[in-house]
Formats: structure tokens, C-alpha cells, sequence
């Protein structure tokens, strides 16, 4: 059966999206959906480029909360909503974001790395000077000390994400040119008992592949990873759920047999 399920998703209360929490909602509903997990924006100490920017990825967490339980109370009895996170990770943030996970009672928490070292993968700059090559490896190895320093959270989000922004993208990247580092990220998963999620929000950056590619998908599995949740990265009603045929494909083709949805930082397991 489809996926019917979103555990990706940005309104305004994430400083990216300008989109109301209803408007998610009402076009979830509209497309059949049985569950939107919002996972809002919060990245502690984030190097604003501006004086403008201060502040943008932290996010308001009574305005969020409340906000939620409206919209809960509102259409509860029509579609399941979830209540989630994406926490920026930083090694030198972790005892803080520690605490703020154990504070809120969140459903799901994606671990993101946004950064690298304290550098943005977004600018240009991250790229300047070096080849694209030695980007993405610091970039990896930075996931790396981000694991070893913060657990406390269900899946690690785009686990590929500085591809959406390298020179060339995702082309003439893959598993295999960096499966000795991938490798590593994926063996702590595992035997962590951590997920990573299919992050579909790849489709309008136009990369070849999904978040992570198709590579690492499989290559989770075949290190007996379970946990594995699928979400649109969306921060606009129109891309709920877009790529979710493609992600099915992808899950079933790698030997998955059931992909995975959190509530109250459980996982349950749905059959593909």
C-alpha cells in the first residue's frame, strides 16, 4: 500500500517556511494522508550571516506547542498529527540539547547535521579552495563526532545533505566512493539501535537520488538496520509526501519489508 505517512515537515514556526501549520493539514487531508509529523527547526547557536537572521532557526517552543494542540484539537479525529523536532547537531551543543529533549514530549526527534565544524554546507564558501571530495568528507566525518557526542534522538535526518549543495550536486558522488567513512556512520547507527530516514526533499533540489542515496539505503539494511522513516522535508502544502512512490521503490528494491513511524519515541512498524 502507499506510504500515507509524513515525517518531515516544516510550517512557520521553522524559520524557512512561511507556511501555516492548517494549510499542511487541510492539504494532508485532501491527499488521503493518515499521519503529518511536524519537525520543527531548532539550531542552537547558529552562525547567522546577518543581523537579520539572529534567531530564525530557534525555534519559539511554547508558540509551536500551543499552536499544535489547536490544530490537534481541530482535526484530531480526521488525521494523525504528530509532534516532533529536527535538532541541529553540534558535539559543543550536546549537554544542551540533551536537556531540551528531555523537557518537551516530543513524539520524534530527526538529528540533522545543518553544519559542519561550525560552517554551513550551503555557502559557496564551504567549497571554496579544496575539492568537492574533501567537503564531503569533513562533512561526514562530522556526523561522525556528532554521534559520538548526542543520543538522544529516533533517526539521523538527509544523512547526505551536503550533496543538495556541493558544485556538482550528487553527480559522480555515490556509496561507493565513500563507503569507508559512510560506513562507520552507519555501523554506530545500527548498533545504536538508531534509524535514518528517506528524505524525499532531494526531488526539488534535482539530484539524482533521494537523501541518502540508494547506496546507503541498502547498505543500512544489510548492516540489519530497521528503523527507517520516510519524510518530504516539506515546507510548503504542495510537496506532502512528493517522491513517495519512488521512496517505496527504493525501501522495497533495498529489502525492506515494513518502513517506520514514531509516536510518543516509539516505533511501530508498517507493512510496504
Amino acid at each position: 500500500m502507499p506510504i500515507l505517512t509524513d515525517y518531515h515537515l516544516h510550517t512557520f514556526y521553522s524559520g524557512d517556511s512561511q507556511t501555516p501549520m492548517e494549510e499542511m493539514i487541510e492539504k494532508g487531508i485532501s491527499q488521503g494522508m493518515e499521519t503529518l509529523c511536524f519537525t520543527e527547526h531548532m539550531d542552537m547557536d547558529f552562525p547567522y550571516v546577518t543581523e537579520e537572521e539572529k534567531g530564525r532557526f530557534e525555534l519559539d517552543m511554547e508558540a509551536y506547542r500551543q499552536g499544535f494542540a489547536r490544530c490537534r484539537e481541530k482535526y484530531g479525529d480526521r488525521i494523525q498529527l504528530n509532534f516532533g523536532v529536527e535538532l541541529g547537531i553540534q558535539p559543543h551543543i550536546a549537554g544542551k540539547l540533551e536537556q531540551y529533549t528531555k523537557q518537551n514530549d516530543f513524539d520524534f526527534v530527526i538529528a540533522s547535521s545543518h553544519l559542519c565544524n561550525g560552517k554551513d554546507p550551503y555557502y559557496p564558501e564551504f567549497y571554496a579552495g579544496r575539492s568537492e571530495e574533501e567537503a564531503y568528507r569533513e562533512y561526514f566525518q562530522s556526523i561522525l563526532d556528532n554521534l559520538k557526542a548526542f543520543h538522544n534522538f529516533d533517526v539521523y535526518g538527509h544523512l547526505d545533505y551536503v550533496v543538495r549543495y556541493g558544485p556538482m550536486k550528487d553527480r559522480g558522488y555515490s556509496y561507493d566512493k565513500y563507503k569507508d567513512i559512510l560506513d562507520k556512520i552507519l555501523h554506530y547507527l545500527t548498533e545504536n539501535g538508531k534509524g535514518i530516514e528517506v528524505n524525499t526533499g532531494a526531488v526539488p533540489h534535482g539530484l539524482r537520488e533521494l537523501n541518502p542515496c540508494t547506496g546507503i539505503i541498502r547498505r543500512f539494511h544489510e548492516l540489519g538496520g530497521e528503523v527507517i522513516t520516510v519524510g518530504s522535508d516539506a515546507h510548503a502544502p504542495g510537496r506532502i509526501a512528493e517522491g513517495f512512490g519512488r521512496a517505496e521503490e527504493i525501501l522495497k528494491s533495498c529489502g525492506y519489508k515494513y518502513y517506520t513511524v514514531f509516536s510518543r519515541r516509539r516505533p511501530e512498524y508498517i507493512k510496504l
